[in-house]
């Protein structure tokens, strides 16, 4: 098994799938122009990519290793290559519905193959940690680019000119050379099987023991949270940039980058902090810090009046600050993650995994769809207010899923010792 070139591939799947699926807020903005629709039917773009993968992960996460992580992951980038095509071919809002559905399918199949084959070229928890961080800290530079790479179609004096579809055969370019990576690398799948798993009864009988351990679904409701708190700043950023700091097409989807930036830096950052400071520390300061950073300076979006020849070094306050919530929100995730599977025999890495796309599927399309309404009653900046209220829970979350941790810990301790005797 050639190890560096197979943790390649997954950085590169993860970052074609990092700008397809953050794009969907600049397709949001997009679609608003060019096709005509308004807010609440836009943001339905959400339940189309986040549907799939909750039931595509329900139906076959747990199946996955009798097909083979690394055929999931090239069968994913067929499907989207596929769609992609189809975008600049057939524009409308229907074909954009399409697009992010094929989207969702195929991030179901790559995001449990790509965090199984984590386990399986990582020896112990902290490997893991810092492979995980990584991957997902690439994921965000994904996100980055994305910014730019969909700019760059939008024509920033006729904004509902369709010329941005274009971007989408670059995507499809970029998924066939993934694919043909992923074909020349080699993976050794025999640790994600075990006798249970090899049958399809089995595979699904090991998702369902899952629900029986008090951490699992203690850390789900955590990942649940997150994921609707960062899916309500990344997907409406652009039109809060847009409709409320009064910037322009283009220079609204350019600045939300920021966010991925932050992200990025807060993720790969975590990596290295995780020697020296606990898990739970580091993940309380986090959301404290986002908390604090959106009283701050959402009020600085207030009032923000339109001018002509706006850039980057004239813009609004608010439009470079509340993005560095990016850097605070970052660690949550991937560490959450990495100690809930490194908790768990690599056979379950599949079947959690499945679980845990399931349930973030569900914490984003939530997120989005509650965000989509605020700002369609209200405006945007009681809608990022509103993100006030799961912050405050995932610290109840975060406190008992450090619990379980701690008492599995202990646990396994004991049988040590006892076995040592």
């Amino acid at each position: 098994m050639n190890r560096f070139r197979m943790i390649a591939a997954l950085a590169l799947i993860y970052m074609v799938f990092a700008i397809l699926l953050n794009s969907v807020g600049t397709v949001i903005l997009q679609s608003i122009y060019t096709f005509g629709v308004d807010k609440p039917q836009a943001s339905l773009l959400e339940l189309f990519k986040d549907l799939p993968i909750a039931i595509t992960s329900f139906l076959v996460a747990s199946f996955l290793p009798l097909l083979g992580y690394r055929r999931s992951m090239m069968t994913a980038l067929a499907i989207v290559a596929c769609a992609c095509v189809l975008m600049p071919l057939y524009p409308s809002f229907h074909t954009t519905e399409l697009l992010f559905t094929c989207v969702g399918i195929s991030f179901a199949l790559t995001k449990v193959s790509v965090y199984s084959s984590i386990g399986l070229l990582t020896n112990d928890r902290s490997e893991h940690g810092r492979l995980t961080n990584t991957i997902e800290g690439l994921f965000m530079v994904g996100v980055l680019i994305a910014g730019f790479l969909f700019s760059a179609f939008v024509d920033r004096d006729a904004p509902a000119n369709p010329s941005w579809l274009n971007v989408y055969w670059v995507l499809a370019a970029i998924c066939v050379l993934v694919i043909v990576l992923l074909a020349t690398s080699q993976l050794d799948e025999s640790a994600a099987r075990t006798k249970e798993t090899k049958s399809i009864r089995g595979s699904l009988m090991e998702m369902v023991h899952l629900f029986l351990r008090p951490l699992v679904y203690v850390f789900l409701a955590s990942a649940f949270l997150y994921v609707l708190i960062e899916q309500s700043f990344s997907t409406w950023l652009p039109t809060f940039n847009n409709e409320i700091l009064k910037l322009p097409n283009t220079m609204s989807i350019q600045l939300a980058t920021i966010l991925a930036a932050a992200s990025a830096v807060g993720r790969i950052a975590a990596g290295q902090v995780l020697r020296r400071m606990p898990w739970y520390a580091l993940l309380n300061l986090c959301v404290v810090g986002m908390g604090l950073l959106v009283m701050l300076t959402l009020p600085l979006a207030h009032g923000v009046t339109a001018r002509a020849n706006v850039g980057w070094f004239n813009a609004p306050m608010a439009a470079y600050l509340i993005p560095l919530i990016g850097l605070l929100m970052a660690p949550i995730y991937p560490v959450i993650n990495s100690v809930a599977l490194s908790s768990l025999p690599k056979p379950s890495h599949a079947a959690m995994t499945g679980l845990i796309v399931i349930f973030s599927a569900l914490g984003g399309t939530l997120g989005s769809r509650i965000t989509a309404i605020v700002f369609s009653r209200f405006d945007g900046i009681h809608a990022f207010y509103f993100s006030l209220v799961p912050m405050l829970l995932i610290l109840i979350t975060l406190f008992l899923f450090k619990r379980e941790t701690d008492r599995i810990g202990h646990a396994t301790a004991s049988i040590t010792r006892l076995i040592a005797k």
